[in-house]
């Protein structure tokens, strides 16, 4: 195995690599991978001398649950297993949420599937708004206590949720949330405006997922055409409605064409930049991946060795700035207004 970079997950001691093994594409029928091609894929990734690997027990219909703990069986202890609870599995009461009674079966049903006595990292996927947040995270400080669980994490949480849950945690002296899984890419930077902030100041690790805009960023998406098949975007369900209608937009559009641009000027490929710049972003501890085969592994592995120059963050920066509404808009406004001032009175050199 080749050693590679690797950092700790928020203020925790868990440490991982810096681009994660996205397992949402292992077993799907839409537009994944089967179970060979996904078992080769993770141990490609694992002989490369990686070690962290993302999935849900959702993903695939638990497929996907399946899938990594056959890939993972002889070397374990070697790899850090992410997984995560609270989205529908089917339409009972107790079949989703965060609630004591699904989380703690949850739990148990994804321990079975992936084979193993213990979850590294145990994710919230989403908020559950029917349940009050103390009791999730009492269940989750449960889970660590009794074995099951090593670290917490959530998924698609809003800066308010997080931080009434790091209050509640300080309080009663729960588990803390090592880190959170976001939408994020040069495309979808709405996390930057109360997200990233919140996660600074409470040292949660940030694992975007999306890094490449459900495949937006590699250029294959064409204004004007329509998504081939056995894409996300051609796929029936809830990407192709959330995604067609958010990604592929003309400001999109023009955002990847800079990219694209961009990453011919420098002689690599667009996903490596777009890896890259989202490895450069404060909180971000590992990027999700989602490739389907080992030739597409090896393209995103390749970002951990570009390195952006100032000019060309700053100019897609410039092209991709998020949208704001108040009080951010002005917020950012003072701040500009106050960087300028500072630069006009700095003394010029003679």
């Amino acid at each position: 195995m080749t050693a590679h970079e690797m950092m700790n997950l928020g203020r925790s001691g868990l440490r991982v690599s810096r681009l994660c093994l996205g397992a949402m594409n292992f077993g799907n029928d839409q537009f994944g991978c089967d179970e060979k091609t996904s078992i080769r894929v993770t141990h490609a990734y694992l002989d490369a001398g990686h070690n962290f690997i993302d999935t849900a027990n959702v993903y695939s219909a638990t497929r996907s649950e399946t899938i990594i703990g056959k890939a993972v069986k002889d070397r374990r202890d070697a790899v850090v297993i992410a997984t995560k609870a609270s989205s529908p599995l089917g339409p009972g009461p107790f079949d989703s949420g965060s609630s004591r009674k699904h989380v703690m079966k949850a739990c148990d049903d994804s321990l079975r599937r992936l084979g193993t006595d213990y979850i590294d990292l145990y994710q919230m996927h989403r908020y559950d708004f029917d349940t009050p947040v103390e009791e999730t995270l009492s269940t989750l400080n449960d889970l660590v206590r009794a074995g099951k669980v090593r670290y917490i994490g959530v998924s698609n949480w809003t800066a308010a949720q997080i931080v009434e849950a790091g209050a509640i945690i300080a309080a009663r002296s729960f588990e803390p949330i090592v880190s959170l899984q976001p939408q994020y890419s040069i495309l979808t930077r709405d996390i930057e405006v109360e997200i990233v902030p919140a996660c600074q100041r409470l040292g949660i690790g940030i694992i975007p997922w999306s890094p490449l805009g459900g495949g937006m960023l590699t250029g294959k998406y064409k204004a004007g055409e329509e998504p081939s098949e056995g894409t996300r975007f051609a796929a029936p369900g809830p990407f192709q409605r959330i995604w067609r209608t958010r990604a592929l937009s003309e400001r999109n559009h023009e955002i990847v064409k800079l990219v694209l641009d961009e990453a011919a000027k420098l002689d690599v490929s667009p996903i490596a930049l777009a890896l890259a710049w989202n490895l450069a972003r404060p909180a971000v501890v590992s990027p999700i991946i989602g490739p389907k085969s080992e030739q597409q592994l090896a393209g995103n592995l390749a970002a951990l060795d570009v390195s952006l120059p100032a000019d060309v963050i700053e100019r897609i920066d410039a092209a991709s700035e998020p949208h704001v509404g108040y009080p951010h808009d002005f917020q950012r406004m003072a701040r500009q207004l106050r960087s300028m001032m500072v630069q006009q009175n700095e003394p010029r050199a003679r």
